[in-house]
């Protein structure tokens, strides 16, 4: 039996997963992602941190999932897999017709993890923004 050779990707990856039902614009969406972003990489185990920060090899990807449902399906997967994330509510801002002021589930943070740790198991229902 013969094995290939892949090279490693040691690239550590943060990832916001934000839905796109809310129709949110720019600005609203890039401070969801980055709510995301935060949150999840605080998470995170200390040293892994620290590897994303203090050594250059950090990356943040932005995906989308159509509904609330994808979003919270995403999460318990995460969760199942002891992936880190942390999922975002937005409180109490008014952007009609999805955000009235009521709490609302707008995005999830995932990691920071390898590229090929984990990640294949999500990509069935992601998509880039």
């Amino acid at each position: 039996m013969t094995f290939k050779s892949k090279e490693f990707d040691t690239t550590l990856r943060l990832y916001a997963v934000v839905r796109s039902d809310l129709d949110m614009p720019p600005g609203k969406l890039a401070a969801q992602a980055g709510h995301a972003f935060l949150e999840s990489f605080m998470k995170a185990d200390v040293c892994v941190r620290s590897a994303y920060r203090d050594k250059g090899l950090g990356t943040k990807i932005t995906l989308q999932v159509s509904n609330l449902t994808d979003l919270l399906h995403l999460h318990q997967t995460c969760i199942i897999y002891n992936v880190p994330c942390k999922l975002i509510k937005d409180y109490g801002h008014v952007m009609l017709p999805h955000f009235d002021g009521t709490p609302v589930y707008t995005a999830l943070g995932i990691g920071p993890i390898l590229k090929s740790d984990k990640i294949s198991i999500f990509t069935s229902i992601l998509r880039k923004v």
